[in-house]
């Protein structure tokens, strides 16, 4: 008898030594499957990590980028705008020798940051080369993306247009992005639509807030609409290109911040 109590105690002991080994393998599988995972996500982060900080640094993400705190942020900004497409012919939407033999399309939403990206990026070097050389002239159309209220989108895109009626279009485009807030902020208030024409060279307020009840500019917003859904595009910025007065196509640069391939699609039209 005490043999086979002795007997069964050892199986009792060697099973529980079974079943404590399972639990550790288990329990050491868990703990890789873990470790593997929070070793994904550890890429997963670094990578959108990456993400965020090329965004920042396309888009100009200093301090003096955004909507300026200090009478010599607006300063700087208004100098550089000034610099940027004064002495330029505008014309409405439009900025460039009417005579141009080039017209770029530019399809974009004051709030997208994508767009501020373009406008800060590679937009620069197309006015500061082709636009103010003669080449090229580039018309500003609407397309709602970024901005999820639809009478914000109308309100901030007639005031540019206001300005154009004045042609200033470009220069209060240009203030719009160099200030522009973060998204979904709901920045975009009459203040700072007022205080961006208030920074705007030469604009005359009183006409300027005249014109934005124009129901010719409201009009040509929604024109601008059905041109993008014609042409298929999603996203802004998206563009089109072509001989002036003649047939649009669509270009696709690949790139917001460098110039070259807008460059090289436009010297490539002046040669055919």
């Amino acid at each position: 008898m005490e043999d086979d109590e002795q007997d069964l105690t050892r199986k009792q002991r060697r099973e529980q030594a079974r079943l404590q080994r399972r639990e550790l393998e288990l329990a050491l599988t868990a703990s890789a499957k873990r470790r593997a995972r929070l070793t994904q996500l550890g890429i997963v982060v670094a990578i959108v990590a990456a993400i965020i900080v090329a965004i920042v640094l396309a888009t100009g993400g200093s301090s003096t980028k955004g909507i300026p705190k200090t009478t010599k942020q607006v300063s700087e900004t208004v100098a550089e705008v000034t610099s940027l497409v004064g002495g330029i012919p505008q014309s409405g939407n439009a900025i460039g020798n009417p005579q141009a033999k080039v017209t770029l399309a530019y399809f974009g939403d004051l709030q997208c940051p994508v767009c501020k990206a373009f406008t800060l990026g590679a937009l620069p070097s197309l006015i500061q080369r082709q636009v103010r050389g003669g080449q090229l002239r580039i018309e500003y159309r609407a397309m709602e993306t970024a901005t999820h209220e639809p009478e914000t989108f109308r309100t901030e895109q007639l005031a540019a247009l206001a300005a154009g009626k004045q042609n200033r279009m470009w220069y209060y485009l240009e203030l719009f992005y160099h200030e522009q807030g973060e998204e979904n902020t709901g920045y975009v208030t009459e203040s700072y639509l007022q205080n961006l024409a208030q920074q705007v060279p030469g604009l005359n307020l009183p006409n300027w807030t005249a014109a934005r009840s124009d129901s010719q500019l409201a009009s040509s917003i929604t024109i601008d609409q059905q041109m993008a859904n014609n042409a298929g595009f999603t996203g802004t910025p998206s563009f089109l290109i072509g001989k002036t007065g003649g047939a649009m196509q669509k270009f696709q640069a690949g790139s917001v911040t460098d110039a070259t391939p807008y460059e090289s699609a436009v010297a490539k039209l002046l040669k055919a």
